[in-house]
This record gives structure tokens, sequence and C-alpha cells, in this order.
């Protein structure tokens, strides 16, 4: 397994892998998701935004039984809104990943992609760059399967992650889910992982019988990090960095977030950041690195907000307000934050969860960043 080069002067990476010495916990998910795909199966990854889904996968590949012996390739098509994007996604990836493995590596690649080859440039070492428009790809489907007919003859076996996979339920093409079960099923020389935050759209796309991805993959569910495990991992760091962690600090700062990996994170940084060398860092600490990082971001919050609909803002700021907030479209509820009607509420909710801002969980609906949740609460 790859070691950091040097020790980070912020050892909470709040950004990326880092390395396994930076990488909490998830040793047992790490050995069963690596076990899973040297065995030979594919995985639908599954859990909220935010637990650190990336970064496992990253970790896993990094593993020395997977570095050494596979070609791996992590992309993200949340940004995504066609098959025609999805397939220069993948193609940018996979020659970005291959170039650094030598001229053979990516060769074998651009070769395969006969539809597009014209669209790949140059520098003047003769080195390619990814340089097609989503308009360059005048056929999406023959492109992706000159794509898979690559993974499938490659000189190495392949891992591909997809991450925030249930996008493609938004591209408006009825049978790309199909056309994707029909390619994975045949490419022998590839194991996919297909990643995604939205539980009920992974769900019903892994699990209902209806669809084409029904019992082809192992499920893995990713749950939060032990409290105790994240503790120890801080006290480390800190004590390594010469500073002092007091116990009650994770706790506190894990219940008011949840648990949830990246507020955790982002967080300890700030709180690390603050605490000099030698000194110690309390529980009264943690108000100030909150309020220390929802500072840098008020004008993107104060914009975003002013951006929205009036209804939509105003539902936001009740369901902020709020916390975990049910029976959205009761009189109650409505009463209770001045809302015009259940009418208006019914309307803003879909358009607050299509814009990332509105999360719902199994029984309740929650503003999805809890640091802008914060924020309104304090200036709205």
């Amino acid at each position: 397994m790859a070691q950091s080069a040097k020790y980070l002067d912020n050892p909470f990476v709040t950004t990326g892998y880092a390395g396994p010495e930076y990488f909490c916990d998830r040793e047992t998910e790490t050995a069963r998701l690596t076990n899973l795909l040297l065995n030979g199966n594919n995985v639908a990854l599954i859990s909220p935004r935010r637990y650190g889904k990336t970064d496992l996968l990253r970790h896993c590949f990094a593993q020395k039984e997977i570095a050494d012996s596979f070609y791996t390739f992590i992309v993200d098509i949340y940004s995504t809104k066609s098959v025609a994007e999805m397939v220069s996604k993948l193609g940018t990836v996979i020659l970005e990943t291959l170039k650094p493995k030598g001229r053979k590596a990516w060769e074998k690649f651009l070769s395969a992609l006969s539809s597009i080859r014209s669209g790949i440039s140059y520098d003047m070492n003769g080195i390619p760059t990814w340089s097609l428009s989503v308009g360059d790809i005048h056929s999406p489907s023959v492109t992706l399967d000159e794509i898979f007919k690559y993974l499938d003859q490659a000189d190495k076996p392949c891992l591909v992650a997809i991450d925030e996979f249930q996008q493609v339920t938004k591209y408006g093409d009825d049978g790309i889910e199909a056309e994707l079960r029909t390619k994975v099923q045949y490419c022998r020389n590839a194991r996919f992982v297909f990643s995604g935050s939205r539980q009920h759209l992974m769900g019903n796309m892994f699990t209902s019988p209806a669809r084409p991805f029904y019992q082809s993959v192992t499920i893995f569910g990713l749950e939060r990090i032990p409290e105790n495990k994240y503790a120890a991992f801080c006290r480390h760091h800190f004590e390594k960095g010469g500073k002092i962690l007091d116990n009650e600090v994770v706790p506190v700062l894990y219940n008011r977030f949840e648990g949830i990996t990246y507020y955790l994170q982002r967080v300890m940084n700030q709180l690390f950041q603050n605490t000099p060398a030698g000194g110690s860092c309390a529980t009264s600490d943690i108000e100030k690195a909150v309020q220390d990082i929802i500072g840098i971001s008020s004008p993107i919050y104060e914009d975003l907000l002013y951006q929205l609909p009036e209804k939509q803002s105003q539902v936001l700021i009740a369901i902020g307000k709020e916390g975990k907030a049910t029976n959205l479209t009761s009189g109650k509820f409505c009463k209770k934050y001045g809302l015009q009607s259940p009418s208006s509420v019914k309307s803003a909710v879909p358009a607050l969860i299509e814009k990332g801002l509105l999360t719902r969980e199994k029984d309740y609906y929650q503003v999805y960043d809890l640091f802008f949740n914060i924020w309104m609460k304090q200036h709205v």
C-alpha cells in the first residue's frame, strides 16, 4: 500500500484521498469491498452523500492487491445530463488515468475509439487530450460500445467505479439502463461499482424486478464511521501534531453533525488549524470553528437563497428551522411557519430536492447542507 510522502500540515483532509494514514477506520468495509471485487462481483455502493463513498473507493483501489494488478477508474457523473455527457466523462477519465501508465496503455484505448478518433488532440510531445465537446460525440451509443470493448480487451483487468450512478435516470433515455446492463454483463475483463447517494433511486434501480439491473450486483450499504473509531483517529493526529484534543470534543461534534464524515472532517480541520502548537482543543472551541467555516461561505449562502423563487426559499427556511420536518403539507406546519398553503409547499419540495438543497430520509425532510442550515437559522 502506498504511503504518504510526508505528514500533512493539517491531517484532517477535506478534499480527495491523501493516503491510508489520513483515512479513518473502514477496515471492515475496505476488506469486504476489496474481496468482492477481487472475486469477480459487481457492486452497488449506496449511502447518503458526504459519508465518504468516493474516498472508500480510492482507498480500496489503493490496496496493493488491486493497485498492482488492475487498471482502476473512478468516474463521477453527478454533473452529467445526457448519455453523451456520460460517455465524454467516462472517456476523459479513462484516458487521463492511462496516460501515466505509458504510451502502450493509452494507445490501445484510443485505437478502440474509431467513432471519435479525429476529436482527440495531441500536444507537441505527442501526448493526447480528450478535447471533444459533447456535440462532437455524434453517436453516444456507438462510442459507449467502443469504450466497453476496450475495457473487455485491455491488457489488464479493469475496475470501473461510476459515482452518482442514479444520474442516468435523469437523461430522458428510457433504454440507457438496459443498454448499460447488457454491456456490463458481457464485459468479462472488468468489474463495476455503481455508487450513489440518492438511496430511493439507487434502491429502485437495483432491487426492483422491473428494472434492468435487478439482482445483477451485490448491494453494499455504507454506514457512519463509529464514534469511538473517529475519536481515536482524531486524538492520534492531534498528538502527532503536538496538540491536545479534549476527550469530549469528538462526542459533541459527532452528535451535532450526526456522524456525517464530511462535516466531522471539516470542523476538525478548522479546530486543528485554530489550535496552536502545544495547545489544547476543548468543546468550547467548537462553535468558533463552525462560525469560521460558515463565515467563509456566507456570501454564497446569501446569494443561493436570494436566487430561489420566494415560495421555495420560504419552504426551505421553514424546514431548516424545523430541523427534521414531517407532515409538510399539513395545515399545522404551514401555519407554524407562515407558509401560503399546503399546495405551495407540495410544489416547492420536489424542486428543492432536484436542486440538491433538500433531502428526504425515511420519514422526514432535512436541509441537505448542515452548514447552510446553521447559517439560515442565524441570518434569516
